[in-house]
């Protein structure tokens, strides 16, 4: 399937060293392409992990066996399948992500438990293990790659590679962030439908580095919907190598806890945003913030029950400045909402206030907002001081070409 490169596109940035980590990349050809599908990033002794998980029902192997060992704290790998989810397919899937761990494990002289696999592409097909032993044997014998490598060998519809940065000051150590991601489809909260990795060479541990991930998560990865499915193969990783040389951090209350989560923060933000610019078909980026509300929680109900309507999504697509759908989503979200307090704007012109339309609302102004790439949809509720922000891109032909076609 070949896709054009997203008008929403970012370039791949330049990402810092992290001290403890090497990427390699090989090709196992899980589907009938040339070009690498398998990464492999070693991790140091001593990394520590945290990870955050789909919560889809029907979640893969790889989810149920990385939940058990995200809670161990240890990593020394992490592989990476690109073009076969291995989801639904039972016992012959766990023993294919039981083998990969196995596989590496004796390669490295490690606990299988310490080696993370993902993979990631259509469901319902066991990964093979013969292509996995042997996709596997090239990567420990590959020569390290760079990270646009790396991120370019995880991705499956993506248009461009995702990859974001960030820093931070702990004490006197200055500790570096790197993060990659993939995703453009079935793209929804809970988290959204993505792989994403990020590493540090800052001491953390783990314990912490999990509740840390867990906060950034709930306000950036769990934010953000390009078609309200949830895939079965979520997975964002978090890896501290400890390499700074700072003291490490285990709470809230230690110096340079905060400065760290900061970078944390920003980096999620980064990379959740990418995937949402990579929206399948997508040609706006769409920002939702909701205001107003009971809760923190509720206004992200009502800002995903607007990100995710497909009237509301559509209108934006050809630029109609239709604010009566965004009403319809707050209503439908069920949350508390009041019709007599709701305000609704575009790019920051007011459009109805306190439950109706402005008498002298000029379309104009409006109309020219949503002829652009970056969008905003601003909603008051009038009811308390829960606000939260949500993203999405709009909805066009494009989606239904790439998803007509997904297994060719």
């Amino acid at each position: 399937m070949d896709l054009e490169r997203s008008p929403l596109a970012r370039p791949f940035p330049e990402l810092p060293y992290i001290e403890g980590v090497t990427l390699r990349v090989a090709r196992a050809r899980y589907k009938d392409w040339d070009r690498a599908d398998l990464t492999f990033a070693e991790l140091t002794e001593g990394t520590s992990v945290a990870g955050v998980f789909t919560r889809s029902a029907c979640a893969s192997s790889e989810v149920e066996l990385g939940r058990e060992q995200a809670r161990l704290g240890k990593a020394r790998a992490l592989i990476v399948n690109a073009g076969n989810s291995n989801a639904f397919t039972g016992v012959r899937g766990r023993e294919a992500v039981e083998q990969i761990m196995a596989q590496v494990a004796d390669g490295l002289n490690c606990e299988p438990s310490e080696i993370f696999v993902s993979s990631t592409g259509v469901i319902g097909v066991p990964l093979p293990k013969d292509k996995a032993r042997e996709g596997i044997a090239a990567a420990l014998q590959a020569e390290p790659c760079g990270w646009e490598e790396a991120a370019n060998a995880i991705g499956t519809t993506d248009t461009f590679t995702k990859g974001a940065s960030a820093s931070a000051m702990i004490g006197e150590r200055r500790v570096e962030l790197a993060g990659i991601i993939k995703g453009s489809g079935m793209i929804a909260p809970d988290m959204a439908t993505m792989l994403g990795y990020i590493f540090t060479d800052a001491s953390v541990e783990p314990g912490f580095l999990q509740e840390m991930l867990n906060k950034a998560n709930a306000a950036t990865f769990s934010c953000i919907t390009v078609d309200g499915d949830t895939s079965t193969s979520d997975t964002v990783l978090a890896f501290a190598t400890g390499k700074a040389g700072n003291t490490a951090l285990a709470s809230w209350d230690d110096a340079g806890a905060d400065a760290f989560y900061a970078a944390l923060l920003s980096i999620c933000r980064e990379l959740a945003h990418l995937v949402v610019r990579d929206g399948e078909g997508a040609q706006k980026f769409i920002e939702v913030a909701v205001s107003g509300a009971e809760s923190d929680e509720s206004a992200r109900t009502v800002g995903l029950a607007i990100a995710n309507s497909p009237l509301v999504k559509t209108a934006i697509a050809g630029g109609d400045a239709n604010w009566g759908r965004v009403v319809m989503a707050v209503g439908k979200a069920g949350e508390p909402a009041d019709r007599d307090r709701l305000s609704i704007g575009f790019g920051g012109t007011w459009a109805a206030r306190h439950g109706q339309p402005l008498p002298d609302y000029d379309e104009a102004p409006v109309a020219k907002h949503l002829e652009g790439q970056e969008i905003r949809i601003d909603v008051d509720l009038g009811l308390g001081d829960g606000r939260a922000t949500v993203w999405t891109c709009d909805l066009t032909h494009g989606y239904i070409a790439i998803n007509a076609d997904y297994r060719s």
